[in-house]
């Protein structure tokens, strides 16, 4: 009997190519990190490791500096005029913040997924051909191959291949959020960043790219902001707590997901994570 391909097969497939190509998922450190816009601290003094293959969650309250610090990773920042950041990133060896890191590189090394699905005004083809060729992709097998495998690594090609030159504006909510991830995916980067991915989605969206991040996680390394904490238990190897102090972002815990959910003795993660603040 043929068995129905799942999301989850897809993308289980796109992770095992990445492994043969004998690629390893690259460990985040951060140290000292702190974030200013104009004299205004967004974050200070914050210090967290991702391992390679693994997601951390980044959870706290509104304003305590996790989509700045998400930020700083792919260097985004540097495109606000009064943003100035000190610390030290490191993704393996490179070090982002130095100056001769090239930003269009890095960024390739690094996705990002935003809070609002933001496909581009094209059709569903030409949203996966576009950062292709913007960085050096133009033949059209190539292009044509890339696209096939990342919408099928996102379940997204069985539902859109009779339709790619469509907008991708068509698309529900759900199907763009995966689109987008597609889209981050066919640049082949080893870190995905992802700003509270399914905040706009509905439950059953959310379900969906819940499933495909749990079935990437292993190859990519993965840091997610979100403020839902059961999302947070489902699918995060590691947390960090943010919480604000003083006016000021600042990480007050950051450690496995048992060590933050069920083991901590810090009273603000105990709190924010009973329900008691936040």
């Amino acid at each position: 009997m043929n068995r129905r391909i799942s999301m989850s097969d897809n993308a289980t497939t796109f992770a095992n190519e990445h492994t043969q190509s004998n690629r390893t998922a690259p460990e985040v450190s951060i140290v000292g990190l702190s974030v200013y816009y104009g004299n205004t601290a967004a974050i200070t003094n914050a210090t967290l490791t991702v391992p390679g293959g693994s997601l951390m969650a980044l959870v706290g309250p509104s304003g305590c500096g996790k989509t700045s610090l998400l930020n700083c990773i792919n260097r985004m920042n540097d495109t606000i005029a009064d943003c100035r950041v000190e610390g030290r990133i490191t993704i393996d060896d490179l070090d982002v913040q130095d100056p001769s890191v090239d930003v269009n590189l890095l960024r390739q090394r690094v996705g990002m997924v935003f809070q609002q699905p933001n496909p581009f005004p094209l059709s569903i083809a030409e949203n996966i051909h576009f950062p292709l060729r913007e960085h050096g992709v133009h033949r059209r097998a190539e292009l044509d191959k890339r696209t096939m495998k990342v919408l099928n690594a996102v379940g997204l090609w069985d539902e859109v291949k009779d339709r790619l030159r469509s907008s991708a504006l068509s698309l529900s909510g759900g199907q763009q959020q995966r689109l987008c991830i597609a889209r981050a995916l066919a640049l082949e980067p080893e870190v995905l960043l992802l700003d509270e991915p399914c905040s706009a989605l509905d439950p059953l969206a959310t379900e969906q790219i819940e499933r495909l991040i749990e079935d990437l996680k292993q190859q990519y390394t993965l840091l997610m902001v979100t403020h839902n904490l059961a999302q947070a238990r489902r699918v995060a190897d590691h947390v960090t707590v943010c919480w604000i102090d003083e006016n000021c972002g600042c990480v007050v815990e950051s450690g496995s997901r048992e060590s933050i959910f069920i083991n901590s003795d810090h009273p603000v993660t105990k709190a924010y994570c009973r329900g008691d603040k936040g």
